[in-house]
C-alpha cells in the first residue's frame, strides 16, 4: 500500500465510524416516547378515562340493547333499542316464562302491547297506556327502573359518583377490545344515584328483598363507550346488559289513540262501577 494510501484508508474509516455513531445518537434523539394504547390508558387512569366515558355516552343519540338476567327467581330477556334524546324513549321486547310482549316507553308514559287472548278487558285494544307521572309508587319499580339501569349514561356516571371502584382488567366483548370495572357498593350509596322521585320505592324493593349491596361491573371500549354492564343484586336478581349499534337511527312512536286503552281510565271505570 502506498503512502498516501494508507493514511487515505483510516481517514475513511475514521469518519464512517462517527457517520454511524452520529446517525445512532440522532435517531436516539429524535425518537418520541411511545404513547400508550387507549385500552392501556382506560386501565391506568381510571377516573379520566370514565369522564371521558361519559361524556362521549352522552353525545350518543341511540343504542341498541340486549339484557339477559334473573328476577325474583324467574329468567328473564329483553331487547331492543333506546333513544337517548330528552325525553328518553325505547322500545323493547320482553321475554320471560309466561312470553314475550313489546313495550314502549316515550318519557313517563309506558305502552305495553296485549296478547290477543287478552284484548277482552281493552275493548280489543291492541295496547295499554300507562303514564307514571306523579306515581312515584310505581316509577321505582318494573319496567321504568329497568330502563333506567339500561341507559349507558347513567351506567357510567354511577362508577364515577361511587367510591372503590377497580380496574379488573382487558377483556373481549362480543369481540371488541374492552376494559373491565367493578365496584360493590352499599345500597345507601347506590340510592343516591337514583332519581329522588324513584328512590323510596326502589329503596323499599330492596329491603324486601334483603339487598344490602349490589355489584356492579362496567366494559368500555377503545371509543370510551360501554360495550357491557352488570349489575348483581343479592337474592333478588341479576343483569347483564351488552350496547351495540351506537347512533344508529331508531324511532319510537305512539301507538294509535283508537288501538290504546288507558289504564287510569280503565280504573275510573272500575271505580265508579263500584
Amino acid at each position: 500500500m502506498s503512502f498516501w494510501k494508507k493514511p487515505a484508508l483510516v481517514a475513511v474509516s475514521t469518519l464512517t465510524a462517527l457517520a454511524v455513531s452520529a446517525c445512532g445518537v440522532t435517531s436516539g434523539a429524535s425518537e418520541a416516547p411511545k404513547q400508550p394504547s387507549v385500552l392501556e390508558l382506560l386501565a391506568s387512569d381510571l377516573k379520566g378515562s370514565l369522564l371521558k366515558a361519559a361524556e362521549a355516552t352522552d353525545k350518543t343519540e341511540s343504542v341498541t340493547v340486549t339484557m339477559t338476567g334473573t328476577m325474583g327467581g324467574e329468567k328473564i330477556s329483553m331487547r331492543g333499542f333506546l333513544d337517548l334524546g330528552d325525553p328518553l324513549k325505547a322500545e323493547m321486547k320482553m321475554t320471560n316464562s309466561k312470553g314475550a310482549t313489546t313495550v314502549r316507553m316515550i318519557g313517563a308514559v309506558i305502552f305495553t302491547e296485549i296478547p290477543a287472548e287478552g284484548r277482552t278487558a281493552t275493548g280489543g285494544k291492541r295496547w295499554m297506556k300507562m303514564d307514571l307521572t306523579g306515581l312515584s309508587e310505581m316509577a321505582g319499580t318494573g319496567f321504568s327502573k329497568q330502563l333506567e339501569d339500561m341507559d349507558p349514561v347513567k351506567q357510567v356516571k354511577t362508577l364515577l359518583a361511587i367510591e372503590g371502584t377497580t380496574v379488573v382488567g382487558q377483556e373481549t366483548v362480543d369481540g371488541v377490545p374492552t376494559v373491565h370495572y367493578t365496584v360493590t357498593t352499599p345500597v345507601a350509596t347506590y340510592l343516591k344515584q337514583i332519581d329522588a322521585m324513584r328512590r323510596d320505592a326502589t329503596e323499599e324493593t330492596l329491603a324486601t328483598q334483603g339487598v344490602k349491596e349490589l355489584k356492579i361491573d362496567l366494559w368500555v371500549d377503545e371509543q370510551y363507550r360501554p360495550r357491557r354492564a352488570g349489575m348483581v343484586m343479592g337474592k333478588m336478581g341479576d343483569m347483564v346488559i351488552d350496547y351495540t349499534d351506537y347512533g344508529k337511527a331508531v324511532t319510537v312512536e305512539t301507538p294509535p289513540p283508537a288501538e290504546t286503552a288507558d289504564f287510569a281510565e280503565m280504573l275510573k271505570g272500575l271505580t265508579a262501577d263500584s
